[in-house]
């Protein structure tokens, strides 16, 4: 295959595209920084990376190139659990996800002749490029709860985090009416070198972890490399369409991470991170950490498909070790 992908050099992305080139498919990294993602990426190490820059927001020469691949990932967006919620950075956040989506549907259907059929009443060609997108989402999508149950079956929240989901949502369900296969996946907290995980290791290192606020918030996470594979399976299996659950099936609560972590890495696991200290840094966007959802991948493990790490010791241990 050869597949774009947006937000190919973060934490996610760079594994998939790693992932991608080892099967010998061809990578288009749509990038903002393409002096970045040429360290990144290197032509000596990945021959079949093509790096083009993008600006995610507008349209542009950027959008021609996706006419020639098979699959589209868009995984880019502001990051959500970084600095202070201000009016402004919610708006970021907010803006980098509904209208990234929005440009990359309309590559997507630019380059699709079934949409052009539409419109000037011609033949379509045998064959439509691209054929599928995978769209990122999150479990942000369900709200907050200590004690729902949520599967892809059930409605979203209506906190600020769903309402981007929502938006989110929603512009990437407009490639279908591109006749386009359309997979969106609501991530978890990706657990990898990296990441959440990584800002949580230092004060166990230092023999100062445990549990973030009350310790009862739900924790629904997923290793990044069964992620991945969630991806590529969603890349080349055609009867996986709609939405998923990007989740391990087994959540636990925050208190269970932070023993576990301590288990894994034989420190203590006892001193909390009391809400307060997290508010005072983070503002509204301590809601990441503070408060969560028990997620289920229901739909994901009635595709068949099989986790690596289903349960959290065997991904910190691997993760750690």
């Amino acid at each position: 295959m050869k597949v774009a992908i947006t937000g190919a050099t973060g934490f996610v992305g760079s594994r998939l595209v790693q992932r991608l080139h080892g099967k010998g498919h061809k990578i288009v990294v749509l990038t903002r920084n393409t002096t970045f993602a040429q360290k990144v990426f290197p032509s000596e190490a990945f021959p079949n990376v093509e790096i083009v820059a993008y600006t995610p927001n507008a349209s542009g020469s950027w959008q021609g190139v996706i006419a020639s691949c098979d699959g589209v990932v868009n995984l880019a967006g502001e990051p959500i659990g970084e600095g202070r919620w201000t009016p402004e950075r919610k708006q970021e956040i907010l803006n980098s996800r509904k209208f990234g989506t929005q440009k990359v549907v309309e590559a997507i259907a630019n380059a699709n002749p079934k949409t052009a059929v539409a419109t000037t009443g011609g033949t379509p060609a045998t064959r439509c490029l691209p054929t599928v997108l995978i769209n990122a989402s999150a479990i942000g999508y369900y709200g907050t709860s200590e004690t729902a149950i949520f599967d892809e079956t059930n409605l979203s929240g209506n906190d600020f985090l769903a309402q981007v989901c929502q938006a989110w949502e929603a512009e990437a369900r407009k490639v279908k009416d591109a006749g386009v296969r359309l997979v969106i996946l609501r991530f978890g907290i990706v657990l990898g070198n990296g990441g959440a995980l990584g800002k949580m290791i230092p004060p166990f290192k230092l023999f100062a972890g445990g549990p973030i606020g009350s310790g009862r918030q739900w924790f629904s996470w997923i290793h990044v490399d069964d992620l991945v594979s969630l991806i590529l399976e969603a890349l080349t299996k055609p009867e996986i369409e709609g939405v998923y659950n990007a989740t391990a099936p087994k959540p636990v609560r925050m208190a269970d991470l932070s023993q576990t972590l301590g288990q894994v890495m034989n420190r203590p696991s006892w001193l909390p991170v009391p809400a307060f200290a997290i508010e005072a840094l983070l503002g509204d966007g301590a809601i990441v950490v503070l408060e969560g959802q028990q997620v289920i991948p229901k739909r994901t493990l009635e595709t068949g498909f099989e986790y690596k790490y289903p349960n959290l010791q065997s991904a910190l241990t691997q993760i750690l070790n």
